[in-house]
Formats: structure tokens, sequence, C-alpha cells
């Protein structure tokens, strides 16, 4: 049974809790009790006897041993072995043991219980936390089996620590920060997205900065032992705040939860026995305390309930300039009604100040929208017009033949005729019959300079005043490095250059935000300077915080933060970002190999924005810690076409 209906949640979107569980040879009754009485949604379980050692039963001239596996697969129904159990590999293996015995033990049975939970059908199962801090021949025979493995996940279980040492103490053997442990694993296994990490979530918590790093890791599975849980006044188990944060952040990030351990509550006297006579399951309480965190969360608004389907999915850029776009996607930019009525209060604004309002009644005011798509910023700069009383006449400029067929019949709908022109034309080719006073665009990117809007305006300002206005009057683009494991992922799926050189449009989910954004570049309009130039270069430093530990970069959040005009702004850099707005996703800038950062080292980025005679792109590296390749050199992967 699902964790409950979560408000604005839809029914498939609900969360499941598993219970941990010992090795049995009956799974039917295992099933029976821990789901049917208990009410838990799967089992973790053993899928061999813990007593079985291969070299004990080799060699004894035997053909037709049996492995001691739980069970036949046919005491459940392949259903039933694919919803209701997760496989626990033998938890004794030691695969990077100094004993060859016990090795070469642990290999063999590693594959067999592989096998065997591959022939079950099983979707998942649990690889136990390697004994000590090396663990290349582990990983190595698990990388042997991610290469032919088909649909079963593996997930490797590791616990969820960072003290405040180094991250391994290669003289002790102790493990002090357990990223580096996954990460280590990870890097072997070559980033398989078979792969996935479960975390056993202590009673001790490491620093919210830690944590945070693992919100752009595969996390699949959180392991919350009873002796984690506090007692709350009537005695029955509870977590810290700080847990509950975690717990809500994983169920955010659609990770499982499993309990895991004995009653350590003493709730038997009240709830021996539930209303139907039948004994209750000893852990019912926790999973009662797990189901009440999750249906408690927030319900989701509706503009993120609308963005489910885009979280972490790839999408090429828009090529306004190259390409005309469809009517769903001017349908989709019209309906964001922040955008216009920001857009709207930067006319209005302009319009006070150029016009006095003792002169409102005779002067006219000359905006152009250049770029008008299918109206929106029309209708705004005339409701800006009646809002101030001001006179306004407006030309709209839209080089799409099929967004100026909507135009014109907008303006004979809304009776504009006598305040509205319209111009279909390249804006960067439009001779105008006379000068504006107000100039009106949305033509940023993700980016903010991604679309061309540096080059468009720069073409369009020769038609407006010397002392006009320009809406937008500046932009700045932003970056952060990332943890996005999934991003990352995707891309190598296409197991091509060119995709690791081409930024991406994503609604940002599964990542981990390592540091706070910078400022890349910078445009302001208009620009009457005879050197204009649209190059651009920075290098950027990024420095984690002391306490999260160290992380693995796989690129870069892009953002970007406009003024429109005066104190009027809009964008999306996750500190100033316009509330309720969805225009812009976030862009992608991916890292050919990720790079592992640390703490007390520097981590530093250079991106340069290149302009040739027919096109616009981006070449992005890192220099420190260590070197990695130019992306896209002369854009050869990826670039936006005048």
């Amino acid at each position: 049974m699902p964790l409950g209906e979560r408000g604005g949640w839809e029914s498939s979107e609900s969360m499941y809790c598993g219970v941990e569980t010992d090795f049995s040879d009956d799974v039917p009754s295992l099933l029976s009790f821990h789901i049917s009485t208990g009410g838990f949604d799967y089992v973790l379980a053993p899928l061999m006897n813990p007593s079985y050692r291969p070299s004990l039963v080799e060699g004894n001239g035997s053909e037709t041993e049996v492995l001691p596996v739980s069970g036949s697969d046919l005491v459940l129904a392949p259903s039933q072995w694919s919803s209701h159990v997760v496989g626990k590999v033998s938890s004794w293996i030691d695969l990077d043991s100094e004993d060859e015995v016990l090795r070469m033990d642990s290999e063999a049975t590693l594959k067999q219980d592989i096998a065997w939970a591959t022939h079950l059908s099983l979707q998942a199962c649990l690889l136990p936390t390697p004994k000590g801090t090396s663990c290349a021949n582990y990983a190595r025979c698990v990388n042997q089996i991610l290469q032919g493995l088909g649909n079963l996940q593996l997930w490797l279980r590791v616990p969820l620590v960072k003290s405040d040492g180094d991250s391994m103490d290669a003289t002790t053997e102790v493990l002090n920060d357990s990223w580096e442990l996954w990460n280590s694993f990870r890097l072997l296994c070559e980033h398989d997205s078979k792969l996935s990490v479960a975390l056993d979530v202590m009673s001790n918590l490491p620093s919210e900065s830690s944590l945070g790093r693992w919100m752009g890791e595969s996390v699949r599975a959180a392991i919350i032992s009873t002796d984690s849980f506090l007692t709350n006044a009537r005695g029955y188990p509870c977590l810290s705040k700080r847990h509950q944060k975690l717990i809500a952040g994983f169920f955010d990030h659609a990770v499982q939860v499993v309990v895991s351990g004995k009653l350590v509550h003493n709730l038997q006297r009240a709830s021996d026995s539930n209303a139907e006579g039948t004994q209750r399951h000893p852990l019912r309480s926790y999973l009662d305390y797990v189901a009440y965190l999750f249906q408690k969360m927030e319900p989701l608004p509706e503009q993120e309930r609308i963005e489910l389907g885009y979280r972490d999915f790839l999408q090429a850029p828009l090529q306004p300039l190259m390409d005309n776009l469809e009517a769903q996607t001017y349908e989709t930019f019209e309906r964001d009604s922040i955008k216009y009525i920001q857009y709207q209060r930067a006319v209005a604004k302009a319009l006070v100040d150029r016009v006095p309002d003792e002169k409102a009644s005779e002067l006219t005011t000359v905006l152009m929208v250049v770029g008008a798509g299918r109206g929106p910023l029309v209708r705004a700069s005339l409701q800006a017009a009646e809002e101030t009383d001001r006179k306004l006449k407006v030309y709209a400029v839209e080089k799409n033949p099929n967004a100026v067929v909507t135009l014109h019949n907008l303006v004979k709908m809304e009776g504009w005729e006598g305040m509205v022109t319209i111009i279909s034309c390249d804006m960067r080719f439009w001779t105008a019959p006379e000068k504006a006073d107000i100039l009106v665009s949305e033509l940023l990117g993700s980016f903010g300079d991604n679309e061309l809007s540096p080059e468009c305006l720069d073409g369009a300002q020769r038609f407006l005043k010397p002392d006009g206005i320009s809406i937008p009057s500046s932009y700045t683009s932003f970056i952060q490095p990332v943890t996005a494991s999934k991003l990352y992922n995707d891309v190598k799926a296409h197991k091509d250059l060119a995709h690791f050189e081409t930024p991406y449009v994503v609604k940002l989910h599964s990542v981990a935000r390592l540091a706070p954004s910078q400022p890349v570049f910078t445009f302001a309009h208009p620009n009457f300077s005879t050197k204009a130039n649209n190059q651009r270069y920075k290098k950027l430093r990024f420095n984690l915080p002391s306490d999260a530990g160290s992380a693995l970069v796989h690129g870069f959040a892009g953002y970007f933060d406009s003024v429109l005009y005066k104190d009027v702004h809009l964008g999306i850099e996750p500190t100033t970002e316009t509330p309720n707005m969805f225009s812009w996703f976030p862009i992608f800038f991916p890292l050919r190999k990720p790079v592992e950062v640390h703490p007390n080292s520097p981590f530093e980025v250079h991106f340069w924005r290149c302009c040739g005679s027919t096109k616009v792109w981006y070449e992005w590296s890192v220099s420190s810690p260590a070197p990695s390749p130019m992306h896209n050199t002369n854009g050869r992967s990826y670039w936006v076409g005048l």
C-alpha cells in the first residue's frame, strides 16, 4: 500500500516504503507478514542463505549441488517477485580481502546472487557496503556484471557519514566521508546508469552542505534504522527536525524509504493486535510515521505540477533567428502572465519618465516592439499607455510570416488600427520611417544572450533616438557548478562528443548546487559605442563550503537576470528569480569528464562567447584543480546561427 496521497500529486506519484528482513526460505510467509499484515510495500531480503560458502561445497565430487537460495522461483508469481522483493546480496562478501579463499568465495557468491536476481526478474538488488576504503576488486567485478545486465538496477549500500576530518584516513582505514567511497566505486564502474546508491541514514547527520551533495547523485533508497528514531511524548517513534527535512527532500527526489532493524520503542502494550484481532507488525508504527511525513508535505504548486514531466529532461535551446517558432511555442510563452506584468510595469515607468503629466495629452511616444511574435508585448505596452494616460504609437516588427497573420487579426479584433503598425521584416534589415522613443524586445534566452539578443538589438538600435530607452536595458548571465548525475548519464548515453559540447535547456531538479552562482557576461542597451563588440571572456573561481566535503562537478547550471527598466527586473538566477515565472528553464553546460573538487581547493572555470560572421557560440573549460579539454572549439558541436 503506498504511503498515501500527497496533495496536488497524481496517484502514480505516490511513494513506497520497504522493510529490511533476515534470510527466509519461506518467501510467501515473509511477504504475507511484512506486506499483508505489516502494510509495507516490499521487502529488502537476502537471496542466499548467509551460511553458504562456495569453497565449502565445491570439490566434493557432486555435480548436483543446489544453491541455498530463498526458495524456488515458483513460490511467487513473476509479478510478485518483481514488485514486492528487492534482493540483498550476501552481506559477508569481501572482494578486496587479502584472504584469497574469502575473496574467491565472495566473487562467486556475488555473481550467483545477481544471476538469481536476474532470473527472478527483480527490479533491484542491494550490494553490501565495501568492507574497507579500498574497493577496486569489488568495483571490477560489479562492473563486469553491469556490462551484461538487463533491467536489474544495482544499489550500493553506503552509510551517510561525513566527519570533520580528512576524507579517508589511509592508515586506520576509517571512512570519514562516505561520499568518497561512493565516488571511487562509481568512477571505477564508469558512471554506469544501472548503478545507484542506497544510503544508510544514521542517528547523527552530516552538515546541510554535505547532505546537499547527495541530491545530485543517483540515490534510489534511504535505509533508516529504528535506532535513528526518537520517541515522542506518547512513546511513539518520530524523527528529529533535520531527519524530517532530509526525508522530505528524498521524497521530492523519488527516493524510496526502507525501515531497518528491530522494535526499539516499547509499544506492545498499546498495540499487540489490531481491530481484527491479528498480530500487529512490530515495525508498523515506524511505517505509519514515514507515511505521515509524506502526507504532510506541502502540495506542489500548479505550475510545478505542469512542469513535472520536464524535470531533468534535456532540451536543445531555441534558434529563433534561424527557425520560425510554432504556434504551440508561442502559446506556452504567452501564458506566462508574470513576465508581461513586469514588461507592462517597465513600459509604464518609461512612458512617465519620457512624457511629463502636463504634456501627456499632446505628446505621442513612438514605441517599437522588435520581435513582436503574436502580440503579447504590444498588448502590454498599450495597457501601460492606458494605465499612465499617455498617447502611444506602436510599430510591431516580426520576421515570422505566420505570426504576422496572427498580429493582423489581433489588431482588427482589438480595434488597434490607429495605434499599431505591423512590419513583416527582420528587425536587422528594416528601414524605419521614424526614430523610436522606446524599443521593447523579449529576445532573452535562458543564459541571457544565448538567443542573440545583443546582435539583434545592436541591429535594431539604429532606429532608436539618441536618448531613447531600451527595454530591457541590460542583462547578465550567471553560472554555478553542479552535481547532476542523471543529466551527465543522459548526455553520455549519446556516445559522442557533440552532445557533451552542447548546452541544454533543462528544468533542474535532481542536482546539487555546489557553490553560489557568479556573473559571467553583461550586455547593456542601447550601446552606441563605435567599438561595440559582443565577444566576451570570463574567468571564474568557485569555492565549496568548508563543511561540505568533496563533490563531483558534472557541469554548470546557467541563468540570467535582466533589468527591464530602472528597478523593474526579470530573471531566473536562484537568489533573485522572478516568482511564478515559467518562460525560461535554466541552461546546462556539460563537462566531458566530471571534475572532483575539494573544499580547500579553488575550482577555476573559463567561459568564452565567440562571434563569427554567420554564428555565435560558447566555449568553456576548467583549469583547476586539473585542466579539462576545451569544449566546443570553433563552435564545432553547437552554435546559434545569425
